[in-house]
């Protein structure tokens, strides 16, 4: 049985099937070797398997992205395969220590980073009187505090900062509250599956998030008690990993899916997911409408797969982040993901524009024409592989609207071809302009996405190469790992015009380790004057806006002594940016997908550390 795990989706043995005794390594050989051992991008290798926890495992098993897998094997079968697989022996985690009872409160952090950008509009950038950071003093940026996530190989969840306390998710399925100035615990709610998006706070303390099976919860933020849960969607592969928009007492969710890279898995059927946006009442998570990318319902077609198996469609069109308010023109933008399999839909790889108020597709502008594809292209006999195959170049950042001082509104957005896009939002998404700043592909070109102040647009570049080795060691199963060569840089271009003002490729030292990559697909931050991003060789670097020179570099890549006394370490930074407020930056370290490098930390810094 073959499968196959992209992005945030698939923790761990995409491949396992019955077995006849408890043996792991039995059912590991039998089943997942072909998978796991084969080297592949996308695919966790046995290295990384091992960075894993027991309890980890058996949780993906049971209640998260693998619980499907998971569902035929006895208990003492799955805890053999656990044990295997992790080389650890199976016990249920203990409580974290580090609460913050009984303790002085830290010193009070002015200002907020709320959810994904602390704007409607997803600038992802934050105003100096917020951030409380000056260019000449980011240099002096310095550990503060660090906070373990308990087992987990990833962190992706990116943090925000209210009224002094900093809220993240974590792919245990946990939420933390935390103090922000000593990182000390106020409570933690367990949602049982992965929360990926950032937590939006809104009036009367509520804190908004979703999990990573397409939940939607209302959290007391005072207390962590569970206020509303709503499920946005019930197909199976659903989830959610854009943050969900608070605005005016509603709550505008994006839904994606696994659905793209369980397509080489046999057993199901292929493939049966649309994408869509969902808008809620924010006291209750009542549904006020639902809005699907792709208007058609996914219905068996005339082709049937090399299994004999019939291929479903039209499908696809997730939508993978936050949607971006439009007040003046009361709507709302989303980026779309590439259709799963034929007939192709122009609804994918595009900008939607959808009414606030009834969810209505307002305008829709395709960027990238008959783009088909799914995971099962990557692995021979190709299963469901279209016959002709895109380039996956899905939308996976926010868009981002910005106001020139001319009045003059664009609406910027980078895609995984490597191309900036300008959107005019008042003449139906009209093409201002199109730079492009890479070579792109299904990991490269843009990620999750661009920063951008009054005049200019930061964006990170990924490209992350694949290293092809000899026959021999193909033959091996070792023949992929990432290129510690290839990908990264960050670019700086006029909204006005898509004009390049500068560019600072990777510094080229980063990749110390098997596995590293200097690929740039984190989502970007800026600040007044200064240009955050992360890369997957472990490295935080802060540039000049001016000129693009590199301010400020730390290397997360190293174990870390943290306040809640959990063992942790930093790896690969992706998906999420730094949150900057209050004379702080906090990130999360760690992204143990793509063979990129595992590791379970949430890093607070400060001016010389105070």
């Amino acid at each position: 049985m073959r499968s196959v795990k992209l992005q945030v989706a698939l923790f761990v043995l995409p491949c396992l099937g019955r077995a006849a005794a408890p043996d792991g390594g039995g059912i590991y050989k039998a089943r997942c070797a072909s998978c796991h051992d084969a080297g592949l991008p996308r695919i966790p290798t046995r290295d990384a398997l091992k960075t894993f926890s027991a309890e980890t495992v058996n949780r993906a098993l049971v209640s998260g992205a693998m619980r499907f897998q998971g569902s035929d094997l006895s208990l003492a079968e799955r805890h053999a395969v656990v044990e295997f697989v992790t080389a650890k022996k199976f016990e249920p985690e203990t409580a974290a220590q580090g609460t913050c009872a009984g303790k002085p409160p830290g010193k009070p952090i002015a200002g907020e980073w709320n959810g994904w950008s602390s704007d409607l509009e997803n600038s992802r950038f934050q105003s100096a009187e917020s951030a409380g950071l000056a260019p000449s003093q980011v240099p002096k940026l310095k550990l503060k505090w660090a906070f373990g996530f308990p087992g987990d190989f990833v962190a992706f969840s990116q943090p925000s900062i209210v009224h002094g306390k900093l809220f993240v998710g974590s792919a245990g399925g946990k939420v933390y509250s935390l103090d922000a100035s000593t990182g000390c615990t106020y409570w933690a709610f367990d949602a049982g599956a992965g929360v990926r998006t950032a937590i939006s706070i809104g009036p009367g303390s509520v804190a908004y998030f979703g999990d990573l099976q397409a939940n939607v919860y209302a959290v007391d933020a005072a207390s962590g008690a569970q206020l509303w849960k709503t499920r946005v969607d019930d197909y199976a592969g659903a989830r959610i990993t854009g943050t969900p928009k608070l605005y005016d007492g509603k709550l505008y969710v994006p839904v994606s899916s696994h659905d793209e890279w369980t397509a080489a898995d046999p057993g199901p059927e292929c493939c049966k997911f649309r994408g869509s946006v969902v808008a809620l009442e924010a006291k209750t998570g009542r549904q006020i409408w639902k809005t699907f990318t792709i208007a058609d319902e996914p219905r068996p077609t005339d082709k049937k797969n090399k299994l004999g198996k019939p291929i479903w469609g039209p499908s696809g069109g997730g939508v993978w982040s936050s949607p971006t308010i439009d007040t003046r023109k009361n709507v709302l933008y989303v980026g779309t993901g590439d259709s799963y399999t034929e007939p192709a839909v122009r609804t994918t790889d595009a900008i939607l524009a959808m009414d606030l108020t009834s969810g209505k597709i307002v305008w829709s502008r395709q960027l990238s024409e008959k783009d088909v594809w799914n995971t099962s292209c990557l692995i021979p006999p190709g299963l469901n592989c279209p016959d002709t195959p895109g380039p996956d170049f899905d939308f996976g950042d926010s868009p981002i609207l910005r106001t020139l001082a001319s009045g003059k509104r664009a609406l910027i957005a980078g895609q995984k071809s490597g191309v900036v896009h300008a959107l005019d939002p008042d003449q139906q998404g009209e093409i201002l302009w199109q730079s492009r700043i890479g070579k792109g592909g299904a990991l490269g070109g843009i990620q999750w996405g661009p920063a951008a102040d009054q005049d200019t647009v930061y964006a990170a570049l990924s490209d992350f190469g694949i290293a092809i080795s000899d026959a021999s060691r193909i033959a091996a199963n070792e023949g992929y790992g990432p290129d510690p060569n290839i990908g990264g840089g960050l670019f700086a271009l006029k909204i006005a015009t898509g004009e390049k003002i500068w560019d600072t490729p990777s510094p080229g030292k980063g990749c110390k380790i098997k596995g590293c990559s200097p690929a740039q697909s984190a989502a970007v931050t800026a600040i007044s004057g200064v240009v955050f991003s992360g890369a997957l060789d472990g490295h935080l670097r802060a540039y000049s806006t001016k000129d693009g020179a590199i301010l400020w570099d730390y290397d997360t890549l190293r174990d870390f002594d943290t306040v809640n006394m959990v063992k942790a370490k930093g790896g690969s930074l992706d998906a999420a940016g730094p949150a900057v407020v209050g004379g702080m930056l906090f990130v999360n370290s760690g992204y143990g997908y793509f063979n990129a490098i595992p590791g379970n930390v949430l890093l607070a810094f400060s001016v010389d550390g105070r």
